[in-house]
């Protein structure tokens, strides 16, 4: 089981949120704790208004709400009395099982899961302390539900929902705004991504892009963002769904204040993929960028290759999903850069390997891309040192996978300090 709790100063968005779903026919309320009423017997106003009734005690409390989300494996399929007793149980060990609550079971995903909705003031106006409480009182409570009642395991932390949740959306099989919702709530909050280049990189790998529309168009010119499901060759298909409909609003927005936030807090793995790459560019045998790319998988990287429209390779951006950072090459270093890469590859000048060929339903971004040499190029000698230009290339590589890592190489420069001139002694002056 996965934990995740937000808090909000809106009681109507996150339970209007809920009831919206009824209204769908993709959610239901199971459970009114602490109402007068059981939930079937109440309307979707007489939910709101008891917590909204209860948040008034207090109006110095601004953030009044807390909307927890309890996710459970896609194989356990559990009854609605388990449901509404990890519910109780999971509030009276956190401390919320004497405040009125909504229970709301959601059916629009591909794992089951719940919704609960409450305040953080109590009946008498106290504020509820709730610092640290995914790692505290939420983590415990997890780990004694999931023995209690024999569920699978969380292997993540409660606050954070686990990356197997973030499953790749098909069009036509999954709700699409739960669809999308649910990637985007397990991936921006969690991944280091410095554009919208790089995000859709990583979210191309779950079947969605995230699209500003051409230059001409009113959501560019308005700073919009529309989120579209792919298909298997990675065309959009279905209708796109706004960015400020979606849970906790990603709009283009709140993408760039991530921006801000994770260029420099995915500095420190840059010396781990720097290595992987040399490392891996020195063992390729065949000369091609597809046994480059298919041995970083090995390392939980994926390589992300872009083209224009004279099929040549313009981008290529790593996703390192086990540090969770993406990072276009030419962020690495100028011996990182497209032509660099090419060229190290293959061994030869990147004139005669610019150009590549991928089948035209592959074209833009994708997940794996093959490249071909030319046919009268022939296949690719391996390294010897009986060849002496391979031979220097072999050398100019393991010169660079042993280098020493240069910390200020890609540190900014706003971050660095100043030397400070020491002023000379009066006496020396005089």
């Amino acid at each position: 089981m996965v934990a995740v709790i937000k808090t909000s100063r809106s009681i109507k968005a996150a339970v209007y949120y809920n009831e919206k779903k009824i209204e769908l026919g993709t959610a239901e309320c199971l459970m009114a704790a602490n109402y007068p009423c059981d939930a079937h017997q109440m309307t979707a106003g007489h939910r709101l208004n008891m917590l909204l009734k209860i948040a008034a005690m207090n109006q110095n409390v601004k953030t009044n709400s807390i909307h927890i989300t309890l996710n459970f494996h896609p194989s356990e399929k559990l009854p609605k009395t388990s449901l509404t007793a990890i519910a109780e149980s999971y509030m009276r060990q956190i401390g919320f099982d004497q405040q009125p609550y909504l229970v709301y079971q959601h059916h629009d995903a591909a794992h089951p899961h719940l919704h609960i909705v409450s305040s953080i003031v109590r009946h008498n106006g106290e504020r509820i302390d709730i610092l640290n409480i995914g790692r505290n009182q939420s983590e415990k409570a997890r780990k004694q539900i999931e023995q209690s009642f024999g569920l699978l395991t969380a292997q993540g932390s409660t606050h954070k929902i686990n990356q197997q949740h973030a499953q790749r959306v098909e069009y036509g099989k999954d709700q699409t705004v739960a669809a999308i919702a649910t990637v985007l709530n397990a991936i921006l909050p969690v991944y280091r991504y410095t554009s919208l280049s790089e995000l859709n990189a990583l979210l191309r790998q779950y079947n969605i892009t995230a699209d500003q529309g051409t230059e001409n168009s009113q959501t560019y010119k308005r700073r919009g963002l529309v989120y579209r499901i792919l298909d298997t060759y990675g065309n959009r298909t279905g209708a796109p769904v706004k960015a400020s409909i979606l849970p906790g609003k990603p709009t283009l927005k709140y993408l760039e204040k991530r921006f801000e936030i994770n260029r420099q807090a995915r500095l420190a793995h840059v010396p781990r993929l720097r290595s992987l790459v040399d490392l891996r560019l020195l063992r390729v045998s065949d000369g091609s960028l597809r046994s480059f790319t298919s041995s970083l998988e090995k390392e939980a990287i994926k390589t992300v290759v872009r083209q224009n429209k004279q099929a040549q390779i313009t981008e290529i951006i790593f996703v390192d999903f086990k540090t969770k950072s993406v990072f276009d090459s030419n962020d690495l270093g100028h011996q990182y850069t497209v032509s660099a890469i090419l060229e190290r590859c293959t061994g030869n000048t990147v004139q005669d390997h610019s150009r590549q060929h991928i089948p035209s339903h592959h074209k833009g971004y994708g997940h794996h891309y093959n490249r071909t040499r030319n046919a009268s190029a022939g296949p690719p000698d391996p390294v010897s040192l009986n060849n002496p230009a391979e031979a220097v290339n072999a050398d100019e590589n393991l010169d660079l996978l042993f280098a020493p890592v240069r910390e200020n190489g890609y540190l900014p420069w706003q971050l660095r300090k100043t030397r400070k001139r020491k002023q000379k002694k009066l006496s020396q002056q005089l």
